[in-house]
C-alpha cells in the first residue's frame, strides 16, 4: 500500500483549484450536486476539513475534534474561496510533513496518523470539487487516477478494485453505480481497519449497522449468502446503542473482508464495551461459502489482539452452543479455554497475560 503524504495533498489542491477557478465566474449560491450545501458552503467545508485535520495532528487530539469553526469573510467571492482552499490545503500539507510517524489523532471514522489525515484531505477536496463542478455544468471533470488509487488503498480497503479508480471512488462514496453494483445508500471510509494476513476488519458504525439491519449492504460487496443473519442483528445492536447513548467507537462488530477479492464474509465483534471488571463478550458469524477456511479463527485472533491493547480489557468471553463443533474449534484455536459449562452452552475465556 502506497503511503499517502503531503505531496498528494499538494497535487490534489493544485488540480482542484485549477478546475474551480474555471467556474469562479458563475453563481455558487445554488446547491452542490447531491448535497444540501450550496456550492459556496461546500467550498468553505473543504477549508474546514483541511484546517480541522491539520489541527487534529498538531494538537495531538485523541478523543474529539479540536473545538473551533472556520468561516469565510462576508463578501468573499468564489475566486476568494479558491484561495482559501489553497491556503488551508497548505496548512494540512505542512502538518502532515512535520508530524512524527508515531503520532495518532482522533477521527470518527478511525484513529489515524499523518498518512490517514492526508488521505482524508485528498478525498474531501476531490469529492467536493466534483460536487461543485457537477452543479456548475462541468460534471465530466476527473482527477489523476493515481490520487484516487492511493486514497482507495488507504481508506476504502473494502471497495472492489476496477480499471477505473475514480469511478470506484465515486461508488464508494455513494455518488455513482459501478459495474452492475448499485449506488450505495450508506457509506464511510475506514481510517484504522484491523489487518491480518488475509483479512481486513472494518468496524460497523451506527449508520452502517442500521443499514445492515434494514436489509442493506452496509457499503460492502458481499460473498454469496451475505450478509448473514447474525451480522444484520449485530448491526441493529450498534444502531440501538447510539439511540441509547451507550455506543463506544471500537467496541462494535467488525465486518470481515477478504483482502484478495474485497468480498465481505461476515462479522466478528463485541456485544458491548468492557464492563467495570474489564470483561467483554465476542461473537462472530460467516456466510456458509466462507466456512472451513480458517477465516473466523484469524479474525477472532486479530480482534482479541486489538482488544488487549486497550487498558480497559481484562477478560474476553465467547459463548458457544454445545452442538456447534466448528465454533468450539474456532475459539480453541484462537487461544480461548473453557471457563464454565451451562445446560446448553459453554463459556470460553481469554485473559490478559
Amino acid at each position: 500500500m502506497a503511503i499517502t503524504g503531503a505531496h498528494d495533498i499538494d497535487e490534489a489542491v493544485a488540480v482542484t483549484a485549477r478546475a474551480l477557478r474555471g467556474v469562479a465566474d458563475r453563481d455558487w449560491s445554488g446547491p452542490a450536486a447531491g448535497l444540501e450545501w450550496s456550492c459556496y458552503d461546500t467550498a468553505v467545508h473543504i477549508a474546514e476539513d483541511f484546517t480541522g485535520y491539520a489541527t487534529q495532528l498538531t494538537g495531538r487530539s485523541t478523543d474529539s475534534y479540536v473545538p473551533f469553526e472556520i468561516r469565510a469573510e462576508p463578501g468573499t467571492t468564489p475566486a476568494g474561496l479558491v484561495r482559501v482552499i489553497e491556503a488551508t490545503g497548505g496548512l494540512l500539507s505542512a502538518a502532515v510533513r512535520t508530524t512524527p510517524e508515531d503520532v495518532r489523532a482522533w477521527h470518527p471514522y478511525g484513529v489515524a496518523g499523518a498518512d490517514g489525515f492526508a488521505a482524508m484531505g485528498v478525498v474531501e477536496v476531490l469529492l467536493h470539487t466534483y460536487d461543485i463542478l457537477g452543479a456548475l455544468d462541468a460534471p465530466a471533470w476527473r482527477p489523476p487516477d493515481h490520487l484516487s488509487t492511493r486514497v482507495l488503498d488507504r481508506l476504502f480497503p473494502h471497495a472492489p478494485r476496477t480499471g477505473d479508480p475514480w469511478r470506484t471512488l465515486l461508488w464508494a462514496t455513494g455518488r455513482a453505480d459501478l459495474d452492475g453494483l448499485p449506488r450505495l445508500a450508506v457509506w464511510r471510509w475506514y481510517a484504522d481497519p484491523v489487518r491480518t494476513g488475509r483479512l481486513l476488519l472494518c468496524e460497523v458504525s451506527p449508520n452502517v449497522g442500521a443499514d445492515l439491519h434494514d436489509g442493506g449492504t452496509g457499503g460492502f460487496t458481499w460473498a454469496d449468502g451475505g450478509p448473514p443473519e447474525g451480522t444484520r442483528l449485530a448491526g441493529r445492536l450498534v444502531a440501538k446503542a447510539r439511540e441509547e447513548g451507550t455506543y463506544r467507537p471500537g467496541w462494535s462488530p467488525y465486518v470481515i473482508v477478504r483482502a484478495s477479492d474485497r468480498r465481505a464474509l461476515g462479522a466478528v465483534g463485541f456485544h458491548a464495551a468492557p464492563d467495570a471488571d474489564g470483561r467483554a463478550e465476542i461473537g462472530y458469524d460467516l456466510v456458509e461459502s466462507a466456512r472451513g477456511h480458517g477465516y473466523a479463527t484469524e479474525a477472532l485472533r486479530a480482534l482479541t489482539d486489538w482488544a488487549f491493547t486497550r487498558p480497559e480489557t481484562a477478560v474476553l468471553r465467547v459463548v458457544v452452543d454445545h452442538g456447534n463443533d466448528a465454533s468450539h474449534g474456532v475459539v480453541t484455536r484462537a487461544g480461548f479455554t473453557r471457563a464454565d459449562e451451562g445446560e446448553d452452552t459453554t463459556v470460553y475465556e481469554l485473559r490478559r497475560t
